[in-house]
């Protein structure tokens, strides 16, 4: 199948299932409205894979997308931090704020698992 000039070589399983199940629900729909005796059957054909199909396909990619950038249960929240601060998704000041927030939810944790400790407030 090629979707948005990409060959199915490229497509990952879930895109091919998707991609398949529409493909397959489109054929049921229109043959099945042919069958009906519905004068306007054919509508059925550019719908499902000139509209639906390309918007599933999309959809799992962004799905795909969203669930590759969100961290996993052993990445340090820190790190995660320092990796959307370096790639410009945050501000100085809001990466400022959410690593003092960490701190904060960090107490009475007196080592992270690197073995270093933990910065202790500055107090005025």
């Amino acid at each position: 199948m090629v979707v948005d000039g990409e060959d199915s070589e490229d497509d990952t399983p879930l895109e091919q299932t998707v991609g398949g199940a529409v493909m397959a629900l489109t054929f049921l729909v229109g043959f099945g409205l042919m069958f009906a005796g519905v004068p306007y059957f054919w509508v059925a054909f550019p719908v499902g894979f000139a509209g639906v199909l390309p918007m599933s396909i999309g959809a799992v990619r962004w799905y795909q997308q969203r669930a590759d950038e969100e961290p996993t249960e052993g990445t340090d929240p820190l790190d995660e931090l320092r990796d959307r601060y370096a790639r410009g998704e945050l501000t100085e000041a809001e990466f400022e704020r959410r690593v003092e927030d960490l701190l904060e939810t960090a107490e009475g944790v007196p080592e992270r698992p690197d073995g270093e400790t933990r910065r202790e407030p500055e107090s005025e």
